[in-house]
């Protein structure tokens, strides 16, 4: 335990990289939600081991047996016209472990091409696209470790470019179930071909998180802890740059800590009915107008199961301008085999 503590010392020391989340790393579609449950619980969570499928595309050691046979589809309507999606499908063998095969898709729409002048040439189209292959394998009854082999195609416009991601991960389950524990190494990897021959750096990360169920409550409460590889999660847009008094006080130290941190809860009053909470402090902070805060950062969600697939609805408020929308199906074919 000291061990673990000396690390995560180490981790927020000003001494870290001062950069901040965003606009400086290519390929940042690799960090959208493809779950409407982990949507629901503030866009990342990985610590929940409960055999969704979904769950190992944020740490590969949260595939498990109980995802076997699985097929997980998941649709987000984004903002101006751009939608993304994911879908996977899940084995167990009982010698190597389980495996999953899974596609991530961003679709940027189709635009108007123009001229220096404004008059218009044409159209064309962007999009992007990842592979995910992970593989999970038991260490003993509660530890599992995973790897998620991610390769990568950006097409924008006239310029393509392919990269090669991958994600490290670790997970814990209590033997009684009701603690998880998770961290990940998520987008490490390089870009293979450039847009326009200036090589750029992938969003990568370092996640770790807990997940607490009640014993004696349908409650379950998730804590995830972002960008563990850097402290400053500060930026000052209107006094740039940021002067180490900023950060290196008091409330600067509170402000870091959490900037980095997610919450969600779980109400489960049933075995086939859920509802999910989330709050994305960092969002909120980068998102919200001052003379109008709303709801930004925080989401919402719930979820219907059934013996042959589960139906999961999130909803995330990003800015004053709306909110995405996913939609999460889980199916299970075994189900429609045994009763027919």
């Amino acid at each position: 335990m000291k061990c673990i503590c000396k690390i995560l010392v180490l981790l927020f020391l000003p001494a870290s990289l001062l950069s901040q989340t965003g606009g400086d790393n290519t390929y940042e579609f690799l960090n959208l939600s493809t779950s409407s449950l982990v949507t629901a619980l503030g866009g990342i969570n990985v610590s929940l081991r409960t055999g969704d499928p979904s769950l190992a595309y944020y740490n590969p050691a949260l595939l498990d047996s109980s995802s076997h046979g699985r097929i997980a589809l998941n649709y987000v309507n984004y903002f101006a016209g751009i939608n993304y999606g994911y879908a996977s499908y899940s084995y167990s063998h009982d010698k190597y472990g389980e495996l999953s095969a899974g596609l991530t898709y961003l679709n940027y729409g189709k635009f108007m091409r123009a001229d220096p002048a404004g008059n218009i040439t044409g159209s064309f189209t962007a999009a992007e696209y990842a592979l995910n292959l992970i593989w999970s394998y038991s260490i003993d009854t509660v530890y599992r470790v995973g790897v998620n082999l991610k390769p990568v195609i950006s097409h924008l416009d006239s310029y393509t470019s392919l990269g090669l991601a991958f994600d490290i991960g670790a997970s814990y389950v209590s033997r009684d179930g009701l603690i998880s524990a998770g961290l990940t190494l998520r987008n490490a990897g390089l870009q293979l071909t450039t847009y326009t021959g200036s090589r750029e750096k992938l969003p990568f990360e370092i996640i770790s998180g807990l997940s607490v169920k009640l014993a004696h409550a349908p409650f379950r409460f998730s804590v995830t802890a972002r960008h563990l590889e850097k402290y400053d999660m500060i930026h000052d847009y209107i006094n740039d740059p940021i002067t180490p008094e900023t950060y290196m006080g008091l409330g600067g130290v509170t402000e870091n800590i959490m900037r980095h941190l997610i919450i969600g809860t779980e109400f489960t009053p049933s075995e086939n009915f859920f509802v999910a909470a989330g709050f994305n402090y960092q969002r909120r902070k980068e998102l919200i107008m001052e003379n109008k805060t709303s709801t930004v950062g925080f989401s919402l969600g719930f979820g219907i199961k059934l013996t042959a697939f589960e139906l999961t609805y999130g909803r995330s408020q990003y800015h004053l301008a709306g909110s995405a929308n996913s939609f999460s199906l889980i199916v299970k074919p075994s189900a429609f085999i045994k009763r027919n």
